[in-house]
């Protein structure tokens, strides 16, 4: 029982206040500066973004890259019968997007829990509490 609610204890603990305001900041017309985040949360965005972009220039011109400077390295050398600069550029830069985004999808989900920010929407808390939702927004009878 004590681990339990110690357990609780320590998730509160480390869920981070988020940039507040909500309800009543018009993010629409506020400037956000992407090298000096105002909010903790936006800081930790922003290294999951930079970390993945960096991620991303390395699939995207690392085989090019090193196709210029090992020519003949990356033409002899063969990947299930492709070419290694082939293989890289026209298999591995697709798969290493799609790995991409399942990466930044977890980071954020991880990052959205840390911070306690929750995404559902009203119409899918009614439809929870068992209320019906019309195609409008408004509730059917």
């Amino acid at each position: 029982m004590t681990a339990d609610k110690s357990a609780a204890t320590e998730t509160e603990e480390r869920r981070l206040e988020t940039d507040g305001g909500h309800d009543t900041v018009d993010y629409l017309d506020e400037k956000i500066h992407m090298f000096k985040p105002a909010t903790p949360f936006m800081k930790d965005h922003l290294k999951v973004i930079w970390g993945l972009f960096a991620v991303w220039m390395l699939f995207t011109f690392g085989p090019v890259t090193a196709t210029w400077v090992a020519t003949d390295f990356m033409t002899s050398t063969q990947v299930l019968g492709f070419q290694l600069h082939y293989f890289l550029t026209a298999i591995g830069s697709p798969i290493g997007a799609l790995v991409l985004c399942a990466a930044y999808a977890w980071q954020r989900d991880r990052l959205d829990a840390q911070y306690g920010i929750d995404h559902e929407t009203e119409a899918e808390a009614e439809a929870e509490a068992g209320k019906t939702v019309a195609a409008d927004g408004g509730e059917q009878a």
